[in-house]
Order: C-alpha cells, then structure tokens, then sequence
C-alpha cells in the first residue's frame, strides 16, 4: 500500500508543495515544529533512510540541501537543521527545521499555523529555490 507520503508525491493528498525533481519532493509539514518545517521525501518508497543505495543517500542529501538554502533566504534563523526520524511515515524523510536555538527543535511543540500562513510560506521558500 502507498504510504502518505506517496499519496501526497502523486497528487492524490494536497500539500504545501516547495519542490521536486525526478527523484525528490519537498513540501511543508502540516504539523510543523517552526514555521518553514519542510519535508524532503524521495520519490521511490524506502521506510529507512539508511536501507536507501548510496546514490539515493546522497541525491537526498544534495536536494535538501537546496531545500535548505531557500529556507534560511525565507524565514528568519539562525541556521536550518537537519532530522531524520522516521519512525511516523514508512517513508523515508528529513525534516528541516529552522531554528534560532536548541529548543527551537522540539518535536513535541507544534506550531498552531493557518492555511493562510502556510501557503505564505511555501510561497516564500519556493520563491527563494
């Protein structure tokens, strides 16, 4: 079965679309820890960053990168870090996550954001690729 993430990649399920190529696809968390949260997914279903080949690893790595640099240009911070988790969606993702200071990446936080401000933002990140 398709994860959600899949789901969202494919059009099926709506999001707050950032980027994507033929192999990636970044869009915002709904559930965001601080705004600007983006996901960045690959596009093949692997419930395991570390189970991906090396070459997968390492285009992941190189479009969040990208990812991340729109990121800091659109929401104030100090820097963007870097998550992976991986435990909620057996889809392999990284979280980028703007922060300010150490508890700025608190998983148990979530920011509260309206659709409104979410598509500001996405607008921004994207703008800022």
């Amino acid at each position: 079965m398709a994860t959600i993430f899949t789901k969202i990649i494919k059009g099926e399920i709506p999001c707050y679309k950032i980027a994507e190529d033929e192999n990636y696809f970044a869009f915002l968390d709904i559930n965001p820890v601080q705004k600007g949260h983006t996901l960045v997914v690959p596009k093949i279903e692997d419930d395991y960053i570390f189970h991906l080949d090396d070459q997968t690893l390492a285009g992941l790595m190189l479009f969040s990168k990208k990812v991340a640099k729109a990121i800091e240009k659109a929401v104030p911070c100090k820097r963007i870090s870097m998550a992976v988790v991986g435990l909620e969606v057996p889809h392999t993702h990284v979280h980028l996550i703007p922060i300010s200071q150490e508890s700025d990446l608190n998983f148990a936080k979530k920011q509260q954001l309206t659709p409104e401000e979410m598509a500001k933002i996405a607008e921004s990140i994207r703008a800022n690729f």
